[in-house]
């Protein structure tokens, strides 16, 4: 069986690949993300990595007193980074270590998982996930911190129809794993993918 780290590991090489693949000007492209730019989300994913556990909490701290926490701390830190040099981060902690190392790499690929979609979606670039990465990243996202898609699901049925996963109870809401990963990590243009008697209510709470 493959370790989850091994499979963080492939999902950010699989992202490696997308990001060089980009034009200059899809790397300024809006995501799924709001008001952060490809180049942004890049920052994100990847930003974490290089820090030592006194910068994290230098990190950490300082996001207390800053609008967006400490993501928009950690981005702001890349704004002037080219494309380049963030594409060489990604390769270079292909592996997570640190912070998105934690529980046993879950947190770089479920985060990672994510963000790719919240880049690849706007542009129009689309994907067949790993089944066994998505698997993991449908699990952990009901109660990864931060997301807790459990909380934002509750009262409903998901089911995938791609995979064999589904969780809760209630009215019914069906569609791709990738979708209902996108939908409980709260982002509504995943609910063009998807149908169901819960559908509607799912999108009064998004």
């Amino acid at each position: 069986m493959t370790s989850t780290m091994q499979l963080a590991r492939a999902e950010r090489e699989e992202f490696a690949s997308l990001l060089e693949g980009l034009t200059p000007q899809q790397w300024d492209s809006p995501t799924l993300c709001d008001r952060w730019r490809v180049r942004d989300v890049v920052a994100h994913a990847i930003g974490y990595d290089p820090l030592t556990r006194r910068q994290l909490l230098g990190l950490l701290a300082k996001g207390l007193f800053t609008s967006g926490g400490a993501n928009a701390v950690g981005v702001a830190a890349y704004a002037d980074t080219p494309p380049s040099e963030l594409l060489s981060l990604v390769r270079r902690y292909a592996e997570p270590r640190g912070l998105t190392a934690g529980f046993g790499g879950k947190i770089a690929l479920t985060d990672g998982m994510i963000h790719q979609q919240d880049i690849r979606r706007p542009l129009g670039i689309p994907r067949t996930i790993d089944q066994e990465r998505l698997l993991v990243a449908l699990d952990f996202t009901l109660w990864a911190p931060r997301l807790l898609g459990a909380v934002r699901s509750r009262g409903f049925r998901l089911d995938a129809v791609d995979v064999n996963w589904s969780h809760g109870k209630g009215p019914e809401v069906r569609g791709p794993g990738e979708a209902l990963l996108m939908a409980m990590a709260g982002r509504r243009a995943a609910l063009d993918d998807l149908d169901g008697p819960g559908k509607t209510q799912l999108a009064q709470r998004l």
